[in-house]
């Protein structure tokens, strides 16, 4: 709630201007009282008209002018009606005569209005006129801050941050604030300094996590990502089926595939994850990338056995081929082109897989399938064999088709 510091006791009057006649004193202190009491619109309308019926007064009436404003002042930001209660403010403090330290506090207080009222840019204006003339004032800084940010002027707002944060008294949701504004003003290291505070003292929120995983990676930084939402998970913030899925495409973006693998191995075990064939693929690219040959091939074979999709019997087999596993290969290949692989590739292939087994017959064999289906370097396989001088033929492309894993969207900060 906003503080407008309505002091107003006859001994504070009389300080802040000129001495008003004892009928006067009365009359502000009873309006005083019906404010703190009620704030009616009666009241209000009394403060208005008491100050209209002093205009172009002398000294004493403009002063007393001047205290019925700020008095209507208070009533209509009781009421609710910043706008109104900020215009009257600028009247109070427009008024010739009134002391510095009240005009003062009449700026604070329309700009903290016309903050709330949605006038954000007269409001940050006038704020900023008042924290230069009084210093870093913890709250008007953080306020500032809110103002700039409102008005996405990222820039200014972090510089405002900045001075803020020297200032001190930084809450939890401040420093919410200050990582995001770092944020969108693209202080990346600044912004994920903050949210690493931040999950020291708020390790239970699972928000706190996501925006620390998102932060990294819009820095490019996939590792940290998923070092922080591993860190997440192993704490029990992030629970559940969506943040599991987010937790191992985020490993698999980050360079640590085989922790991926471990994760979705240990949900089929739990029942944490179905043992479906979009899981089964997501393992065995996992296990691919992780590069564990055995771990990898057994995954392939189990997704391949379940879709019988020639797709993945493909994939099967040329990894097989790629790591010299000329058996797994050669069965591979068969059944990738009996489910409609392409036939010159998968012969070829074939072909090579039966030499390296010393298998020239069913070598041959192959070679000329290939080359019947239209491999280009069916013939040079063919004419090596004729010569019987295989380490002269041709070399087929033995890498295997690894799936790069694409890093997951941003996270969902909100």
């Amino acid at each position: 709630m906003l503080c407008l510091g309505l002091g107003m006791a006859s001994t504070s009057v009389s300080a802040a201007g000129p001495a008003l006649a004892p009928d006067m004193v009365q009359a502000l202190e009873s309006l005083q009282q019906r404010m703190q009491d009620n704030a009616s619109e009666s009241a209000i309308d009394d403060a208005k008209a008491a100050a209209e019926r002093l205009q172009g007064g002398n000294r004493a009436d403009r002063w007393a002018r001047a205290l019925f404003l700020q008095l209507a002042a208070t009533g209509e930001a009781r009421q609710g009606r910043d706008a109104a209660a900020a215009d009257l403010f600028y009247q109070a403090r427009h008024i010739d005569g009134v002391d510095s330290d009240s005009r003062q506090r009449w700026l604070n207080q329309e700009a903290r209005l016309r903050l709330r009222a949605g006038q954000t840019a007269q409001g940050a204006e006038l704020l900023g006129d008042w924290i230069e003339r009084h210093g870093d004032d913890s709250d008007s800084l953080w306020l500032m801050v809110q103002a700039q940010a409102t008005q996405k002027q990222w820039s200014q707002a972090a510089q405002w941050v900045d001075r803020a944060r020297r200032a001190g008294d930084m809450d939890a949701d401040r420093r919410r604030l200050a990582a995001s504004v770092y944020q969108h003003a693209e202080r990346y290291d600044a912004a994920l300094s903050l949210l690493d505070d931040q999950l020291q003292s708020e390790s239970d929120d699972p928000q706190a996590w996501r925006r620390a995983a998102a932060l990294a990676q819009r820095m490019q930084q996939p590792g940290v990502a998923a070092a922080l939402w591993e860190a997440g998970w192993r704490r029990g913030a992030l629970t559940g089926e969506d943040d599991l899925e987010r937790l191992i495409r985020l490993h698999l973006a980050g360079g640590t595939p085989a922790r991926a693998a471990e994760h979705l191995e240990t949900a089929f075990e739990q029942g944490t994850l179905p043992r479906d064939s979009e899981h089964r693929r997501l393992l065995a690219e996992a296990w691919t990338s992780a590069r564990a040959h055995h771990k990898a091939l057994s995954a392939w074979r189990a997704l391949a056995e379940d879709t019988h999709a020639a797709e993945d019997w493909r994939q099967l087999g040329e990894l097989a081929y790629g790591w010299g596993e000329w058996s797994t290969a050669i069965e591979a290949l068969h059944q990738a082109r009996e489910q409609g692989a392409d036939a010159a590739r998968t012969w070829l292939l074939e072909g090579v897989s039966q030499l390296e087994l010393s298998d020239e017959e069913a070598a041959r064999e192959a070679f000329e399938a290939a080359r019947d289906a239209g491999a280009s370097q069916a013939e040079a396989w063919l004419a090596s064999l004729g010569e019987g001088n295989v380490g002269k033929a041709p070399d087929v492309d033995s890498s295997p088709n690894e799936v790069t894993p694409q890093a997951p969207s941003d996270i969902d900060t909100q």
